[in-house]
């Protein structure tokens, strides 16, 4: 590549609720070609390479339909970071956005897989080029949403009970969150139209049922409130 060209890229941090669990796994992709060649990477395109895109969001979509192979309920434009040292190909920059996915999303083949996204920014699981920092930079995008809007609700299922709402949440934060708040949080959702009492009722194999809720956003951006869901003073 010569010095005067940049290299851009579109990079996807799709996460999903870990299966059975009340952890975050983000979506990672093996490479096929150099550099890195055989390392789990985010799923990414070279922008206007072989394929020509009309824009940064058409490129997002091809990286989700190519390489990701899936289809999120929720995708925004984090940010961009570039420097001549990302890439061993010279200057280069990437525009990576947040995707989130249902739970039960799963992936087909070799070169698709979901990791804890702890393990990727503790270094148990190492990424290259700066896709660690990538991670790390959406996780504290969704952390800072969760605090003001309804963004982890379209991480789970079609149905949910205030108990997965309370898991989702305290995912995205990082913390335990009051569950009276959330609940709080939730019959305003449902008296704006944004969550739907699908009158259904859960059997745990402990305790007592559970009421089923239904997520059904009233626009392309999640619910913003006028208030914080952490107590004054909280991180």
């Amino acid at each position: 590549m010569s010095s005067t060209e940049v290299l851009a890229s579109v990079d996807i941090v799709a996460l999903r609720m870990a299966p059975e669990a009340q952890h975050l796994q983000v979506l990672l992709h093996r490479r096929e070609r150099e550099p890195h060649v055989g390392q789990w990477a985010l799923p990414g395109v070279i922008v206007n390479g072989r394929i020509a895109d009309t824009s940064l969001e058409g490129a997002a979509e091809r990286a989700l339909r190519e390489k990701a192979r899936i289809v999120p309920c929720y995708m925004e434009q984090i940010g961009t970071e570039g420097n001549a040292f990302r890439d061993p190909r010279g200057w280069s920059l990437s525009t990576y956005y947040l995707a989130l996915l249902a739970p039960g999303q799963a992936v087909e083949g070799e070169q698709l897989a979901f990791f804890d996204v702890d393990s990727v920014l503790e270094r148990r699981v190492l990424l290259p080029f700066d896709h660690r920092l990538l991670v790390e930079r959406a996780r504290e995008r969704l952390a800072a949403k969760t605090v003001y809007s309804s963004l982890p609700l379209y991480l789970l299922a079609e149905k949910f009970t205030v108990l997965d709402a309370l898991a989702s949440v305290q995912a995205c934060l990082g913390q335990a969150v009051n569950s009276t708040s959330l609940r709080k949080r939730l019959e305003r959702l449902r008296e704006q139209g944004w969550v739907r009492d699908t009158g259904e009722k859960n059997q745990p194999r402990l305790g007592r049922p559970q009421q089923l809720f239904q997520y059904t956003p009233q626009g392309p951006r999640p619910f913003m409130f006028d208030r914080s869901l952490l107590p004054e003073g909280g991180q």
